[in-house]
């Protein structure tokens, strides 16, 4: 089932500014208040860091990292139709040049991903049968994006009640937060020869 709805951008440099989106049964578009705690929570890791909107979707999660002062967004997303949107999107909102849409596979992409030198964001938000029904992949996914993520970058993923937290590698370097049945889980990328540990709470 297809509905249309809008989703805002909630601040800095695009504060405002609304995208109209086409939603199904399988997407999990972040709520306005996941996004809040999100970026409430990243605060100075956005600025001045590229930032990877995995599992793309409608895109708002990467164009509001550049409205907050990423350096650029690299949005994931497969489905040729949604790829258009954000791109489109990107370009009405004057940031088509901090915008780039890699119209693939998450899964395969992260196998061929060569990560920058610097700390990145990486967000996760997985359409729910990747939650269900591709369990054992998503796990698989997040360990390789963690085994290439430089020093101190953050891989944050937005789940739902019930996701096996326990299964991640290292669970008790990962700061949970739960909003709603929504839950986001963020971990910092430990520097050569240091243990990883949960970030401080914001």
């Amino acid at each position: 089932m297809l509905e249309k709805t809008q989703v805002r951008i909630v601040a800095g440099s695009l504060r405002g500014r609304k995208l109209t989106v086409v939603v199904h049964d399988g997407m999990r578009p972040t709520p306005q208040m996941v996004r809040e705690a999100l970026f409430s929570i990243l605060g100075n890791a956005i600025p001045d860091r590229v930032f990877y909107d995995i599992f793309a979707g409608t895109g708002v999660v990467g164009l509001e990292a550049v409205s907050r002062g990423a350096t650029s967004a690299r949005l994931i997303e497969k489905d040729q139709r949604q790829g258009a949107d954000i791109q489109k999107y990107a370009e009405e909102f004057g940031v088509g040049d901090k915008v780039q849409v890699l119209r693939a596979d998450v899964y395969r992409w992260a196998e061929r991903w060569i990560a920058p030198k610097d700390a990145v964001n990486l967000f996760l938000s997985p359409p729910f049968p990747d939650l269900s029904q591709k369990a054992e992949e998503f796990l698989t996914l997040v360990n390789v994006l963690l085994s290439k993520a430089p020093p101190d970058s953050v891989l944050t993923i937005q789940a739902e009640d019930g996701f096996p937290a326990e299964r991640l590698p290292t669970p008790e370097a990962w700061d949970i937060r739960s909003y709603g049945r929504n839950m986001l889980l963020f971990y910092v990328v430990p520097r050569p020869g240091e243990a990883p540990e949960a970030p401080a709470p914001a």
